[in-house]
């Protein structure tokens, strides 16, 4: 694997109780990705797709889905929950070979654990023409202060604040 962090490939340690204690994604962000995408998607490709609560929310809509996650722990504890329409790769986004090609490529709280260098031609790379990248949850830091307003305008209905800087250890 091409350097991923040691805190990247950390959860697998705890892959049961992420599992178990990680909340899972509403059906509206589903909706949402699919009106955004403005066209029926067949193929999805996930990036950290975790012990796989993303990937069961696409997947049980119809989507293939092929969910790759660098950590063997949490690749098997997605395994356990999934369906036969999702295809499981052990590998990073940075280790995936060029040629395969989906309608949706989609990170749910991944995208800052992959390497920025060159990150968006790998994305674009794994898209089919007409295909649409989506990236949700996880930390933003963004540099134009017009699109971190929109952002945030964006976010303001589905999310009180952004500061977890209040949440300690024991997540209170």
């Amino acid at each position: 694997m091409l350097a991923m962090s040691r805190r990247a490939l950390s959860f697998g340690v705890v892959a049961e109780a992420y599992e178990r204690f990680r909340l899972g994604y509403p059906v509206e962000l589903f909706d949402m990705v699919m009106t955004y995408a403005g066209q029926p998607v067949r193929t999805a490709l996930e990036i950290g797709a975790g012990t796989g609560k993303a990937t069961r929310l696409f997947a049980e809509r119809g989507l293939t889905v092929t969910a790759t996650e660098p950590d063997g722990a949490m690749l098997a504890e997605l395994r356990k929950h999934v369906a036969a329409n999702v295809r499981t790769v052990q590998a990073a986004v940075e280790d995936l070979r060029p040629g395969e090609r989906y309608g949706l490529v989609y990170a749910a709280a991944a995208l800052h654990w992959t390497n920025p260098e060159g990150r968006w031609s790998r994305m674009a790379a794994l898209l089919e023409p007409g295909g649409v990248f989506a990236s949700f949850g996880g930390p933003l830091q963004l540099a134009d202060p017009a699109v971190e307003e929109a952002v945030r305008a964006a976010r303001a209905p589905f999310l009180e604040s952004e500061d977890v800087s209040r949440w300690d250890a024991s997540g209170t």
